[in-house]
């Protein structure tokens, strides 16, 4: 896809999971899990179905979805106010590098402001330095402050 390619980007809906399901199924390979497309469009439907996330994507000029991302909402204690965690972002090999992440990454920040969310925030593999270029080209600043944890809850 040409870096001067006209891209549309919109709100998902429970209709686009046809088209999703193939990016977000790439998406969690891209992550190192197994293909499962079933599995994939099961989550994506609960999600949406369910309104518990937010999940944008991106279009060719040929109506072709070539992107995502997608929001969870949250809270922020210490702010007394809504945050949300942009959890997914992903464009297709071949439609990298025309403007489609940039413009995900838009239209997140202008839904968080628009429901009063005072941050989105991400994170990304130390490893992903294409990633955390277009974050930081976007206004994103990495936090140096605090370490993050996790602990895994395998299933007993």
């Amino acid at each position: 896809m040409a870096p001067t390619a006209r891209i549309h980007v919109r709100q998902a809906v429970v209709g686009d999971l046809d088209a999703l399901t193939p990016l977000f199924d790439a998406y969690r390979v891209f992550y190192g899990q197994p293909s499962d497309p079933a599995l994939a469009r099961s989550f994506l439907h609960e999600r949406l179905a369910h309104l518990q996330s937010v999940v944008f994507l991106a279009q060719s000029e040929e109506g072709a979805v070539i992107g995502f991302t997608q929001l969870y909402p949250s809270f922020s204690s210490v702010s007394a106010a809504p945050i949300y965690i942009l959890n997914d972002l992903y464009v297709s090999p071949d439609a990298r590098r025309c403007g489609a992440a940039a413009q995900l990454l838009d239209a997140a920040a202008a839904f968080g402001r628009s429901v009063g969310a005072v941050r989105l925030s991400l994170s990304t593999a130390t490893t992903n330095h294409p990633a955390q270029a277009l974050y930081a080209a976007h206004g994103w600043v990495r936090d140096d402050d605090f370490w993050h944890f996790q602990l895994a809850l395998p299933s007993a």
